[in-house]
């Protein structure tokens, strides 16, 4: 374990207490220059032509922000100091087609995550990076976009300095500011300091943010040190914090790169990883935090997968860091659970021993979404958390194990029935009400990039060919009397997922259109179009 890995917990203690107790907030800083490098048409949609504009950020900082090391760079001629960083602005042609809210998406190591989250086909993941249209779920609804690049060699030029030994150093922290400035500049700005006009000014009238696995965890963090306020007043308004199980950001320090403090964490490998699960683990004691400095804080919406409960310890953000409670959740948030989800969905196995778990879960992305955005503009509650059945991992090696600075800690895992899917609880999309195998099994081998893919381990279609398989699992001849029965357990979900909330009847018919042509089940003879 190196140096830098153990000393991230003793970053974050002090630092809690230095900016925390102290009450000491970020204070006022500015973008200066919107620098747009190219201007592109982006497609046409309900709301009309969208437009795709790529470019670069500038700002300055004091240096009396509460970041570790900000007073240590070189300074510019203001006494302040600087940055840059790549953005990218998706937006409608005519501003007067926008819907008045602003989505800031924060990238993940670099790669914007914005339309893997919302625009992603079912039969197609996007995956990070990809800024394809996809199904236009955005942009025909009028959000506007910002990506706004913040991490250490991912797109953002962080300020730096030489240490006493020598050594150059990355003020890291910073990346918090740089998202903040920017979203702030789109939000509320009128032009820049050489008068360059801020493209959506006028037009947003509610700022939310979205960050997936370590961007969940980087607005965590963002809202636990107090970057969310900008002169007093709140920045985002909600946001929508997708598998980040129970980890924090270890970037309020000073880095020596070449890679990002928060390129890594722990693994089945490196279980003693320091500098993520630290804490605080669950939402009320991050928000405790914020109500303690006198802010109002965003409302939250927080998504778990099935696999970050085996792989990333996510029982804990709701137990905290001991026993088997589950701790209250506060009224501005939401919690949601995806049973047999899995944290990464990819199309190939890459090179894990079984199939990737294939629960398609971007239909529960987009409904909450939309919840929250009108939780946000109108206080129209949205649906009650809905969280899995949970027991004991102990003993399990399939399940990441809890570190050993969490002596109290219990690390637990979904419950599981005869089919060996989760039990009960949490948003159960069609496919896992009536499945066709066990969705989100570990994955092997246990390395980072297969724990987090799941696996999924399709049902023998016949009771005898489980029984020569030994297949304890349920056969699909045992599950269902026929195609229609299967069909009908489908719509019968995706129905009362669209009465609670977590479904859009777009998504809805496209889940039971794929039940329906779904050949496994197809009967043999006349009428089954078997030949």
């Amino acid at each position: 374990m190196s140096k830098h890995a153990w000393g991230c917990g003793a970053v974050i203690a002090a630092l809690s207490a230095a900016l925390l107790v102290t009450g000491i907030a970020p204070v006022a800083a500015k973008v200066t220059r919107l620098e747009i490098t190219s201007k592109q048409p982006y497609g046409s949609f309900r709301t009309g032509d969208y437009v795709v504009w790529h470019g670069k950020v500038h700002g300055e900082l004091a240096p009396t922000e509460a970041i570790p090391d900000i007073d240590k760079p070189q300074r510019n001629a203001r006494g302040q100091v600087e940055y840059s960083s790549r953005i990218i602005l998706f937006m409608p042609a005519d501003m007067s087609k926008a819907n008045g809210t602003l989505l800031v998406d924060i990238p993940n190591r670099g790669n914007a995550y914005s339309r893997a989250l919302y625009n992603s086909p079912r039969d197609e993941p996007y995956l990070a990076g990809n800024i394809q249209q996809g199904t236009g779920f955005l942009e025909d609804r009028g959000f506007l976009t910002a990506e706004v690049n913040w991490e250490l060699g991912k797109g953002a030029d962080l300020p730096s300095f030489v240490d006493a030994e020598g050594k150059k150093r990355f003020v890291e922290g910073v990346g918090f500011a740089i998202v903040r400035d920017p979203a702030d500049f789109l939000a509320h700005g009128a032009a820049d300091s050489v008068n360059t006009p801020n493209p959506m000014r006028g037009s947003v009238k509610r700022v939310l943010a979205s960050g997936k696995s370590q961007t969940g965890r980087f607005l965590k963090t963002f809202l636990y040190y107090g970057f969310n306020q900008v002169d007093g007043k709140r920045l985002f308004d909600g946001m929508h914090i997708f598998v980040s199980a129970a980890g924090m950001l270890p970037i309020m320090q000073s880095g020596t790169g070449p890679n990002s403090s928060a390129d890594a964490g722990a693994s089945f490998d490196v279980p003693e990883f320091r500098g993520v699960n630290e804490g605080p683990f669950t939402p009320a004691e991050i928000l405790a935090k914020v109500e303690a400095r006198g802010e109002t804080p965003p409302k939250l919406v927080m998504i778990n997968s099935q696999s970050d409960y085996l792989s990333l310890r996510a029982s804990l953000s709701r137990t905290g860091a001991e026993g088997t409670a589950d701790r209250p959740i506060p009224a501005n948030v939401r919690v949601y659970d995806i049973p047999g989800g899995s944290h990464v969905r990819v199309m190939d196995s890459r090179g894990c021993k079984l199939a990737p778990s294939n629960l398609d879960w971007t239909p529960v992305s987009r409904a909450t979404f939309l919840k929250l955005n009108e939780w946000v503009a109108s206080n129209a509650q949205p649906p009650a958390n809905r969280l899995m059945a949970l027991e004991p991992a102990t003993g399990d090696p399939n399940v990441l194990r809890a570190p050993q600075h969490l002596p109290k800690s219990v690390i637990q895992q979904p419950q599981r029935d005869t089919g060996g899917n989760s039990l009960s609880g949490g948003v159960r999309l069609p496919d896992l009400v009536a499945p066709l195998g066990t969705h989100t099994a570990q994955n092997l081998p246990l390395s980072r990039g297969c724990m987090l893919l799941g696996a999924y381990v399709p049902f023998a279609k016949t009771k005898a060919e489980r029984e020569a398989a030994n297949d304890t699992r349920p056969s699909l001849a045992e599950l269902y009397r026929n195609r229609d029965e299967y069909v009908n357990k489908i719509r019968m979900a995706a129905r009362e997922l669209e009465q609670a909330g977590f479904l859009l009847p777009e998504d809805s018919a496209i889940i039971i259109q794929a039940a329906a042509s779904n050949p496994i089940l197809r009967p043999a003879g006349p009428g089954g179009n078997a030949q």
